[in-house]
């Protein structure tokens, strides 16, 4: 039975996909987006977060953890969780230890088995409201034979099921899974390869092939814009991207303004934020966005 990292478990979800929904995080992306507002799920592996505010700075995580790399905070010594893997045995020893639960895990290897049991509690919500199991992440699909499992027995017990994806994934992969799913929300990030490179570390061309032929072989395609300051909200940008999408068959974007609410998260992982300080955008801050998109022929809403 396959398995994967899973780091939340999140029941009825209305903005996920149809109706009520229970929405599967799977940690691990390939992209390290500037904007990513879940830092926690870019590893793979298990990780631990320090909440500063919560630590005494006794050191009961350094004993726990006698090997662990040290270090120091406003004053508080504790073990490093850049360089100390979250389900290492002295790891979970440390959270054990911490008496003021500034220590946590983040992230736990689960079967198909045990997160379908999850699922199907909410089975009835899901009949009522033509909802069903979303997988999100992180990127889902860098666990694709999980996702196949898993989406296979959804689908057994009737469960309507949806992806999440930046569709950085070969294409082989991305067109295997593909089948398995009733509903697909694709990010378009943005056309230009050289600035996908420079702010998601992404691959413009293969993100673009998988949505171009999802558009053109699945039955329900939504592509969704974050809509980034100094990224993609030009209105340049947002042209060539509308121009693209009608090309590639497309009649609708969803355009998610940019917030910066995944912010305090950096600080528990030791990482950096570099979107530091700028403002989160509103719907009303985009109309000459989705006019643009408009005019091209492309349904944009929020």
């Amino acid at each position: 039975m396959q398995t994967a990292t899973v780091f939340n478990i999140q029941k009825f979800s209305l903005n996920d996909g149809p109706g009520i929904r229970t929405v599967v995080f799977l940690k691990g992306c390939p992209l390290r987006c500037a904007w990513c507002a879940n830092p926690e799920s870019q590893l793979r592996a298990p990780q631990l977060e320090w909440k500063g505010s919560a630590c005494v700075g006794c050191g009961a995580c350094l004993a726990a953890a006698p090997s662990a790399r040290a270090v120091e905070y406003a004053g508080k010594r504790h073990v490093d969780v850049r360089t100390l893997r979250g389900d290492a045995p002295e790891a979970l020893a440390a959270v054990k230890a911490c008496p003021a639960h500034a220590l946590t895990c983040i992230g736990e290897t689960k079967t198909v088995d045990e997160v379908l049991k999850v699922c199907l509690q909410d089975q009835p919500f899901y009949e009522d409201s033509g909802g069903g199991v979303t997988l999100s992440g992180g990127e889902a699909l860098t666990w694709p034979d999980f996702c196949e499992e898993l989406l296979a027995r959804l689908h057994e017990e009737g469960v309507d099921t949806c992806l999440e994806t930046e569709a950085h994934v070969a294409s082989q992969v991305f067109q295997r899974i593909a089948p398995q799913l009733d509903h697909l929300l694709i990010d378009l990030k943005h056309v230009d390869p050289t600035k996908l490179r420079e702010h998601a570390t992404a691959r413009a061309d293969l993100m673009l092939q998988n949505l171009s032929w999802a558009l053109e072989h699945h039955a329900d395609v939504l592509p969704r814009t974050p809509v980034i300051p100094g990224f993609n909200d030009s209105l340049d940008d947002v042209r060539a991207m509308a121009r693209w999408l009608r090309d590639a068959g497309g009649s609708r974007v969803q355009l998610l303004p940019f917030h910066n609410y995944g912010e305090s998260k950096y600080a528990l992982l030791d990482m950096d934020y570099q979107l530091r300080g700028l403002k989160n955008l509103h719907p009303e801050d985009l109309t000459e966005c989705q006019q643009a998109y408009l005019d091209e022929g492309i349904e944009a809403f929020f």
